[in-house]
Order: structure tokens, then sequence, then C-alpha cells
């Protein structure tokens, strides 16, 4: 039996633009015992809706809910709007506000002449008003327009949900297209999807297919083409792809065999619609081929403008460096005058190299010549990071503001769109990007659209590290294409020529494994031994350590599964830094415990909040009644979660070494053992040392960490930037 209540709207207590609302119901009626004490009071209630008035009556079905801020709520999952039958309901309505110029005298003489029937005849039969004394043709033109209006939206509301669609998705439907629904959807249900964020290809599939959509229908070719090259991207990285791999793809996902011939006419269609574009035998979407573009475009026109020139910047450059202390060597040197004086630049370098004290310099050395004030010269240069973790270790190295690209862009969540684009630019003067070997090539475009042509781009990064997640190696074609200018950093500060952590880095990066580097100093320790004596080493490793503080230790894995993975070292680990104690709330969430006091890491962007994907934090107190909630401390920024939400964030003790990327730990444990396969590869193991800054555990197998450093699979993405930087744009 679906639960409902029956009454009128009061008012609200917050809405957004997608129909969400928290607002206030007066209950007439019920079908739940649970709900009867709440007749003739008024109720909380959440959920999407078209439109809500305090003159209608209306039926909302679904559950009444604990929630942590509002209490005792109804959560709305259907609605049904309830037309005014009775005539004096009728008469409330006419004279509601909606209807400009009906007084109450002019809707009872309405009413009076066409009894309970008077909505039905204004929407097909408005000239039998003609008749009634006082009645205008301006005034029934009114009626009847702004009734079929209202009559039509609820009805295209309600022929949505009738086709599948929740209410909150029929919302971002109509929202969007308004009175076209239905003639988008009779034409090509599957444009939804580019359209609206929310609605994924699948779930428009399954609608589709339920309404008799055929399998092998070319609509369904085509949306299935876009939604493979799209997913096959985000898993490998690609940019192109060919006509023979795409085909390959297509059984799996429409699970029926079609032609050459079905399959050849919806790619011609595609390229014609500007939704793939073909160059030669490579196939893009039409995003990442403009998006690849865009980048090389703005990136040789920044690189071949004039170069600024300054009065006395080598006394300047000496200058600075007695202010800071700091002597900085010929490659850094030149490194910093470059990126005064250029107006693009990538630095690139390993670890120990200097980078950061680098950016120190470029900022300082910019203040000095331009003769700002620091609050000038935050006005002027941005610091940018692809995490917020980046962010942080930016800001803190040059005590400037930095912060994260979506940040910086005002990322809207519910669009999935920058409100920074290139229709209402920053006014940034140079941008400084660090970490710039984790930048996708959609993201890379979105932030050249957000700046001025004439901004300045420094580039700071190590592309021997991971490529991005998302698809593209930017860092590494901008290099690799010989085309702009580039200083590498080779010198090793003397700090970093005694570090064995470093020594092991660079050799992994050149593709060999020393074994005399290992136990001969404290920095760096192999501790060999069978599999299934990992993780009890792992735990007399990190036993030793349970007092450091959480932002000091790290251990990093490759996999979140199998029995070595991520999932159950966080478990065991859980043992060690935070026990069971009768002190500390704990709440269960599927298979995982968590406690006050756990050390967790979030997983979506939530800038809202000021945290983003890969921040780690501490849990600060658990609720369990009435509503559950877990409140996390990042780092003096307190989030508070709703179960809704617990799948945001997880156990942190160990991590990812993707998620690890942009931040640096003073100990590191990593478990190297044969049975993460595939993940073992050289850029992983690599990427994964270098977060260390003073020790380094690696323990496991030395066999797997050879076969990881000779294993180079994982770098081949197939990527046009470069080529379109040697050999021009085709």
């Amino acid at each position: 039996m679906d639960i409902y209540i029956k009454g009128h709207y009061q008012r609200s207590i917050y809405q957004n633009s997608n129909g969400y609302h928290i607002g206030l119901f007066k209950v007439s009626e019920t079908n739940s015992p649970e709900l009867t004490p709440f007749l003739d009071k008024t109720i909380t209630f959440t959920g999407y809706f078209h439109e809500l008035n305090d003159m209608d009556t209306y039926l909302f079905f679904g559950q009444m809910v604990d929630h942590p801020k509002y209490g005792t709520q109804f959560s709305v999952t259907n609605y049904e709007r309830c037309k005014p039958e009775e005539k004096d309901a009728i008469v409330d309505f006419l004279t509601s506000g909606l209807f400009k110029g009906i007084g109450e005298k002019k809707a009872k003489t309405i009413v009076d002449r066409l009894g309970k029937d008077t909505l039905q005849i204004i929407l097909e039969h408005p000239d039998n008003l003609i008749l009634i004394p006082g009645i205008t043709k301006n005034n029934i033109d009114t009626l009847h327009t702004k009734l079929k209006e209202y009559e039509s939206s609820y009805e295209t509301v309600l022929y949505l949900s009738n086709l599948g669609f929740s209410t909150k998705d029929s919302m971002l439907i109509y929202n969007y297209y308004k009175d076209q629904v239905k003639s988008v959807i009779e034409e090509d249900i599957y444009q939804l999807e580019y359209s609206i964020y929310e609605l994924s290809f699948k779930k428009i599939d399954r609608i589709a297919l339920k309404n008799g959509m055929k399998r092998d229908d070319i609509v369904r070719v085509r949306a299935s083409i876009l939604y493979i090259m799209e997913e096959v991207s985000n898993a490998y990285g690609h940019s192109y792809f060919y006509y023979d791999e795409v085909f390959n793809y297509l059984p799996r996902v429409l699970l029926v065999s079609i032609s050459d011939e079905v399959y050849k006419k919806a790619m011609e269609s595609l390229i014609v619609d500007l939704k793939v574009i073909q160059k030669e035998e490579k196939y893009y979407l039409h995003d990442m081929y403009d998006a690849e573009c865009f980048i090389v475009k703005r990136f040789r026109l920044l690189a071949h403008k004039e170069e600024e020139s300054f009065k006395n910047l080598e006394d300047k450059f000496k200058e600075m460096e007695q202010v800071f202390g700091i002597s900085y060597n010929e490659e850094q040197k030149k490194a910093i005058l470059e990126s005064i004086c250029k107006n693009f630049l990538i630095i690139t370098g390993g670890p120990g190299t200097g980078k950061t004290t680098i950016m120190k310099g470029i900022i300082e050395l910019y203040k000095e010549v331009h003769k700002l004030s620091y609050e000038k010269l935050a006005e002027r240069v941005f610091l940018l990071a692809p995490t917020g973790r980046a962010a942080k270790r930016m800001s803190e190295a040059t005590l400037m503001p930095a912060s994260t690209i979506h940040r910086f862009l005002k990322w809207q969540k519910d669009t999935n769109k920058f409100q920074v684009n290139e229709y209402h630019k920053s006014k940034a003067e140079v941008i400084i990007l660090d970490e710039a070997s984790m930048v996708d090539t959609l993201l890379m475009a979105s932030l050249l659209r957000g700046i001025s042509a004439n901004c300045k781009v420094i580039m700071v990064g190590d592309s021997y590290q991971l490529p991005s997640v998302g698809p593209g190696q930017v860092l590494h074609d901008l290099i690799a294409s010989g085309k702009l200018p580039v200083v590498e950093l080779k010198e090793l500060y003397r700090q970093g020529k005694d570090s064995n952590i470093l020594m092991l880095a660079y050799d992994v990066r050149n593709g060999v494994v020393e074994e005399d580097v290992f136990n001969r100093e404290d920095d760096l320790t192999f501790i060999e031994c069978r599999d299934d004596d990992v993780i009890s080493n792992l735990m007399d490793v990190s036993s030793t350590f349970k007092d450091l503080s959480y932002k000091n230790f790290q251990v990093l894995a490759p996999m979140y599964k199998t029995r070595y993975g991520i999932d159950i070292i966080n478990q065991q680990l859980q043992t060690i830094f935070n026990p069971k104690d009768k002190s500390k709330k704990e709440l269960v969430v599927g298979e995982v415990i968590f406690r006050e006091g756990d050390k967790v890491i979030e997983l979506t962007n939530m800038p809202d909040e000021n945290i983003y994907n890969g921040d780690i934090g501490i849990i600060s107190q658990i609720i369990t009644q009435p509503a559950k909630k877990i409140t996390i401390d990042f780092d003096g920024n307190e989030v508070t979660f709703t179960a809704a939400n617990f799948n945001k964030f997880r156990l942190a003790y160990a991590i990812s070494i993707h998620k690890a990327q942009g931040s640096e730990f003073d100990v590191v444990l990593m478990p190297i053992v044969p049975g993460y396969k595939k993940m073992l590869y050289r850029k992983l193991v690599y990427t994964g040392i270098t977060r260390s800054k003073k020790m380094l555990y690696l323990i496991g197998d030395k066999n797997a960490l050879r076969q990881a450093v000779r294993n180079t699979s994982s770098d081949i993405r197939r990527t046009t930037i470069q080529d379109f930087l040697e050999n021009g744009i085709k």
C-alpha cells in the first residue's frame, strides 16, 4: 500500500532551481495509522515538485523519515494535484492571483453559471464565457491561456512519470525543455542525456526499451556509440578511437548484433550532427577534439607572443636570493627568469629538484618587477592545483592563497558546469598551475576558456608521474612535442643527493632497480616476505608509528579488493590506530565500521563545503539517534554527513596511490605483491615512492617490484595534442 497524505501546501523553507523543496504541509487526510496524529496539523515535507501553491489540494506519496536538521518529515516520492471540484474551492482557485483581473465577484459569477465543470469548460469551450455578464474578452483570454499553461505543465510532468522517470528526473527534464518535452522525446529520447547531467545513458536506455524502443533502432545505436566512446575514454584515457574498435564494443551495450550497414549509417549521422569528429582514421567525441584543438591553439599563441623585458632583472633576482637566503642553481634561475619574461612556460622535474622553491621565487620576483603590494599581487596572480591537498601545500610553501581549479572556475555540482567560462572570464593575469600532470584534457581546456588569451600560464609538474584520472596526458604531450618552452630541472638539492628514496625514485623512472639502495640507511627499507605475511609485516611496522600524526603517516596500495587490498588493510589498521573503545561511538555502514577518531578520505567534490576528492580528515562525532550522521573534521573545517551521503567517504589508513597524488607524507608504507597483477606498473610505483619525504617502507616481493618497473604498457594513451603541435591541427 502506498502511504499518502492529502492536504494543502503552506510554504517553503528551502527550494533550489531543480525543483527540490523543503516545506510545510497541512494534513487533512492519510491512509497510514502512523500519520493519523498529524491530521489537521502541519508537518515538514521534502521532495521534487514542478510547482506548488497554497490554493490547490495535493496528494503526497512517500514515507516519514528523520532528518538531523529538520527532524521528522515526510519524504515525497510522487505527488498529484487534486483539481478543485466544489464550487467554493473553484472560486478560491480563480481568485488566487494566477488569473489577473479575476476578482471574487467575477469568479462567483462564472462558477454560478458553469457549475462544477467550470475549469473543464474554460479549457475546452472558452467561448461559453462570452454570455456571462461582466466577463470581458481579456478575462476569457487570461483564464484560458493561464489555465492551459498550468494544465499542460503538470500533464508534461505526469507524462514523464508515466514513461518511468522519477519525479526528480521529470522536474529536471521539464525545467530544461518546458513545452518541447514531448517532441524531444519522440524525436530522440537519448537527447536528454546530452542536455541534463544527472541523466545517464543506462537510465534513459532502460526507460526507452521499456516504452517500446527496438534494440537495433538506429536512434539507440547512435546513443550507444557515444556512450561507448565516452566510457572507454574515461577508462583508458584515449582521446580518439578507430572505426572497428567502437563497432566491436556495440554488442555488449546493445545486447544484439547489428550489421555494418546500420553501424555505418549511425556513425555517419553522428558525424553530420557534429557529435563525432572524423579525422582520417581517427574518431573523436566533439568535446574532446575541440578541447585538444583549443589547448594547442592557446599555448601556441602564448608561446609565440613577444616576451616582456625588465631593467635590472638580474639584480632583482640576486636581491631576492639574499632575502630568501637561497642560492638557486642555473636550472632554477633559468626557470624563474623565463617565467617572468615569457607568456607560457613549463617547469618540469622529478622530486628534490626544487619545483616548489622555484614557484616561491617566481611569485616574489614578479611582485618586485611589477612593484606590487601583496594585496595587488593576489588580485593578479592565481595559484591553482588539481586537488585540495595540492592547493594547500602550494599555499603553505608560497604564503599565497591557492585553490583547486574547480573552485577557481566556480564549478556547479547540479549542472556539472563552470560559472567562469568563455562568456564570464576571470581577470587573472598570471596562472601558476602545480601538479600539472594530474590535469586532464577537458579540465585544461575549461581552465583556458575561463581566462583571458593574454593571461600568462606557468605549468609546474612531473610528467613521469601518473597521468590524469580523466582522459588525456596534457603535460606529457606538451613537453614531448618540443614545440613549447620547457625548463627541465635535473639537478638535485644537496640533501636530495643523500636520499635513498630519491635515488630509488630516479632508478624506477629510468627502468632499473639497484639492490644496494635498500636497507643501508633508515630512510628506505624493503621488507621481503611471502604474500601471506605481507599484512602481518604491514601491521608490525605500522604499530611503531601509531602515535604519529595522521597527516604524516600513510599506507599506499594499488587496489581496493583482493586479500592485500586497501579495504582489508584499512580494517586491520583500524585496530591499531583507532581500536574499539566504549568512549567512542561507532556506526556500521555496509561492511565497514566507522568510529569516532577514524581517519577518512573524501571521495567526491563538495565545493559548497570547501572539501574535494582526496581530502583527508578525522571523524569528530557520530550520532546514531534519532537520525544517523557523521561529522568529519577536515583540518579545522567540520562537515556533517547524513546517511544518504555516507558513500562519499571511506577509511583512509590506507589509500590508493592515485588518491595520494599531489600529497606528501613523512612516512609511507607500500605493499608490493604479485597479487596486484595489472596494477603493477612503472608510473604507479614511481608516484607512490615520491609521496614519501623522510621514510619509505616497501613490503613484499622484489620480483613484483622489478615486474612493475619493467611494465610501461599502462603509459599508452592515444592522444593528439603532441601531433597537433608538431604537424598542425588536421
